[in-house]
């Protein structure tokens, strides 16, 4: 009853009817404990007995206080995230921050409702200060995986009693497709002779040209380069033999489920930012022309996690 039901935008203010607290195990025992003492006490007309009996009833009274500000009057914001693969972990980063003149200790944060076990983790703010946590979840499917929901609680100092909360960031990461094992042939299509970048060993060197967005490093003049008093990029240009060109296209794909084939086209993206080779990709209505780089692998990894779902 006390868990949320939508996510938070933005940082969010533990306020104290955000926090609850009840006795612990431990907490019951000494309860129990208390009890007997106190009617031992009466019993036997203890002096002592009623003085220790109340001493430890104020230590409890003290331990109530200090858990629950322990917890109580805490921001907390999500942190950036960033994007795995199927099958790896996802890390969500978060924001602790204590505008408090004292320190906040033994604090656990931990994943709730993934229907796995989850391992908390701890951490202790400063006074004034702040503290970034990261918490870990399995990933299994392609697309955006919004942050579970987040229990916060502490027993901090004596373990009598527990102190808890719930946050729901408003945080997702996203999930690419796990790509296909081993190393499928790229698809490249060769053309007749027109200039292009050739087959290597096969092709005669025809000169050096300015460098244009798209060209493999593998053709860069890196001589030339290095002699140019104004360090302009320069690529090396081959004629009279084939050009290459590397499409991945979805379409082209057969005999694979669509799964099967988004693993194989991941796959190829890697590979091709692996050996610097400029690609175009095709994906439903995603058509991106020939590139390689951050940006442009990016852009093929994030429309093969949200195929079917943005398109």
């Amino acid at each position: 009853m006390f868990k949320l039901r939508e996510a938070e935008e933005g940082e969010v203010f533990l306020k104290q009817r955000r926090v609850f607290i009840v006795p612990t195990r431990a907490g019951l025992m000494f309860g129990v404990m208390l009890i007997v003492l106190f009617l031992c006490s009466i019993n036997y007309s203890l002096s002592l007995g009623f003085a220790l009996t109340f001493l430890l009833a104020g230590c409890a009274v003290i331990d109530m206080h200090l858990t629950f500000r322990n917890l109580a009057h805490l921001y907390l914001s999500p942190g950036r995230t960033q994007a795995v693969f199927a099958g790896e972990i996802a890390q969500f980063s978060l924001h602790l921050r204590n505008q408090r003149k004292y320190g906040r200790y033994a604090l656990h944060l931990t994943f709730i409702d993934t229907g796995t076990p989850a391992q908390p983790q701890l951490a202790d703010v400063p006074a004034d200060g702040s503290v970034t946590v990261s918490l870990g979840i399995s990933t299994t499917q392609r697309g955006w995986l919004p942050a579970p929901p987040i229990r916060l609680h502490t027993t901090f100092p004596l373990g009598l009693l527990r102190a808890w909360s719930y946050w729901q960031p408003a945080a997702q990461v996203l999930v690419y497709p796990a790509p296909e094992a081993g190393e499928p042939a790229l698809p490249l299509h060769t053309g007749g002779t027109e200039m292009g970048h050739g087959l290597a060993g096969q092709d005669d060197f025809a000169g050096i040209r300015a460098y244009q967005a798209g060209d493999s490093i593998r053709h860069m003049a890196w001589r030339q380069i290095a002699r140019s008093a104004s360090g302009a990029l320069v690529t090396k240009q081959f004629e009279g033999g084939a050009s290459v060109r590397l499409v991945l296209d979805y379409s082209r794909i057969q005999n694979l489920d669509t799964e099967q084939k988004l693993a194989r086209m991941t796959r190829w993206v890697l590979m091709a930012e692996a050996q610097g080779l400029p690609y175009a990709f095709t994906l439903g209505t995603t058509h991106l022309p020939s590139a390689s780089g951050p940006a442009h692998f990016s852009a093929c990894l994030q429309a093969l996690a949200l195929y079917e779902r943005a398109a």
